[in-house]
């Protein structure tokens, strides 16, 4: 089954959590804070993989989540990373954001590229001790990974393009010039997924060909196989549109012409600033005369034309040939560059919270940000608690809670954490 879009959940690993711990040894007094640093969470990598050329594997598996790291130990030992979770997809996938559209990365190179980072690992009481701190008793929980729906969208990579109708020789052409076996038969939708064929040239140089399946008239606006194949001509650096000059199915090759051309525009208005080769395919079906009069219309638009009978081969080496020379004029491949996430600019003295009053107590609520930070306090350790009530002086609660009318020795509840207020 061809499969070329998914959506899938991302969560990569968390960091480990410091530890807590003092160095105890016989004969050795105030031995100190020891407590290790956690490990770092596994990152989620994406890696191109040339034997795969689809992605349903992505349609029975859709949650992906990378192992976070050990928590730190005595004696200053740092918890054990997490190793990285590597995913692997076809070579021209896109990984974008399942959210907002952004391209976060074009899988189309060897190069493995890194989706969601692990968290790192939070720090050990071994870090808190001063001077005048000389016995820590806290230390930093891991940071957590990133976490995020992502949409899969695979473009194949391929020099050439074949466009046009159903039935009117692209597989058959396909199937001649390159390495390809297609499935060929007379009825519409033949080919139900793209095809990539090598086209190898004498001078041991050659070129990708795609036949791309499922055009027809309103397929920009995702009529028949529409959207779910037009993607693939995106990438294409040339396209053969494959026209019936003998019209054996009732149709005019000119109109065809015109109206695949629209689509290619209602989809994507950069497909029409592709560059296009007119194919005639059938000539042995029609009329000298006919031939001669399309392929001077083509040209006179401007477009080069070349009469073939796929079957036999007939005209189908003066094509390839034309088409190795242009390829070599054109850019390579379009490799889509990552768009830049939008900066979010945090106040970080001022999130937002509520605070509500039920007649007996005070509750801070909606303040969800709050939790790595109560992570870290010790309610057994004093200066874990000054550092406690610096944090939510300067986030604003405080003064929040004296306009509400809290005052000494009236209960206030923060998430699980439960205190009497002190002005």
């Amino acid at each position: 089954m061809f499969v070329d879009i998914a959506k899938i959940h991302l969560k990569a690993g968390n960091g480990g959590n410091g530890a807590v711990s003092f160095h105890r040894e016989k004969y050795i007094a105030a031995g100190g804070p020891d407590g290790g640093d956690g490990g770092k969470g596994g990152d989620i990598v994406f890696k191109a993989d040339s034997n795969l050329s689809t992605l349903a594997d992505f349609r029975y598996k859709r949650k992906y989540t990378a192992q976070s790291g050990e928590n730190g130990g005595t004696s200053r030992c740092t918890g054990k990373s997490a190793p990285n979770l590597v995913i692997s997809v076809p070579v021209g996938t896109l990984v974008k954001d399942a959210e907002t559209g952004r391209i976060i990365a074009d899988i189309s190179t060897d190069e493995p590229v890194v989706i969601a980072k692990g968290g790192n690992g939070g720090w050990g009481n071994q870090h808190f001790g001063t001077a005048t701190r000389q016995i820590p008793r806290f230390a930093k929980s891991g940071n957590p990974g990133e976490e995020l729906d992502v949409t899969l969208e695979l473009k194949l990579l391929a020099d050439v393009g074949l466009i046009g109708f159903p039935n009117v020789g692209k597989s058959t052409l396909v199937s001649v010039v390159s390495e390809a076996k297609p499935k060929i038969a007379n009825y519409h939708f033949t080919t139900l997924t793209p095809v990539l064929g090598v086209v190898r040239m004498d001078e041991g140089s050659s070129f990708v060909m795609a036949d791309i399946p499922g055009l027809i008239e309103g397929a920009g606006e995702g009529i028949g196989l529409g959207h779910e194949f037009l993607r693939h001509v995106e990438r294409c650096r040339l396209l053969l549109h494959v026209i019936d000059v003998s019209g054996s199915e009732g149709r005019d090759p000119i109109d065809d012409f015109e109206k695949i051309n629209h689509e290619l525009s209602v989809f994507s208005e950069d497909l029409t600033l592709a560059p296009q080769i007119v194919v005639g395919n059938k000539c042995d079906l029609a009329d000298e005369s006919v031939v001669a009069k399309l392929q001077e219309y083509f040209e006179a638009k401007g477009f080069k034309f070349f009469p073939i009978m796929a079957p036999i081969a007939e005209g189908t080496d003066e094509l390839i040939n034309y088409v190795a020379s242009e390829l070599q004029k054109l850019p390579p491949i379009k490799i889509y560059e990552a768009e830049e996430k939008p900066e979010v600019i945090v106040d970080k003295t001022r999130r937002s919270f509520s605070v509500r009053f039920d007649g007996t107590y005070y509750y801070v609520e909606d303040c969800d940000w709050l939790m790595e930070v109560m992570n870290n306090v010790d309610p057994d350790d004093y200066e874990s608690l000054q550092y406690f009530e610096r944090v939510i002086r300067e986030c604003g609660i405080i003064d929040a809670l004296e306009r509400k009318g809290c005052s000494e020795g009236d209960t206030v509840k923060i998430l699980d954490i439960e205190f009497d207020y002190v002005p």
